[in-house]
């Protein structure tokens, strides 16, 4: 949680470490999951705070773009935070997103 005073529990932070044999292998990236009044009916929010390059999301402003990442794009209530980050994982992995061309690690949005 961000926040210990946020009675609501709205507020996240995740971390992933990048995936072997691809070009984020080694790097920690620390993202931000907001959960709003409809929660667990409605997913929550995805940001990346640490720059990467991925197909879903958004190069400007770090947000995973729902309708180019399936679990959100197709949220269902028993879903966790924690799918969410195992997903952006092996999104991480695949194919058209495991060997782009990454921004300085250290960087953020």
């Amino acid at each position: 949680m961000d926040d210990g005073d946020d009675i609501y529990m709205r507020s996240w932070t995740g971390t992933i470490i990048g995936p072997h044999n691809s070009v984020h292998e080694g790097r920690i990236y620390q993202l931000k999951l907001f959960c709003d009044k409809d929660y667990p009916e409605k997913p929550p929010s995805v940001r990346f705070h640490s720059r990467i390059n991925m197909t879903c999301v958004n190069h400007e402003t770090g947000v995973v773009e729902p309708k180019k990442f399936g679990v959100l794009a197709n949220w269902q209530r028993e879903y966790t935070m924690e799918d969410i980050l195992v997903q952006l994982k092996k999104e991480m992995a695949s194919p058209h997103n495991r060997k782009l061309v990454q921004p300085p690690e250290g960087t953020f949005f």
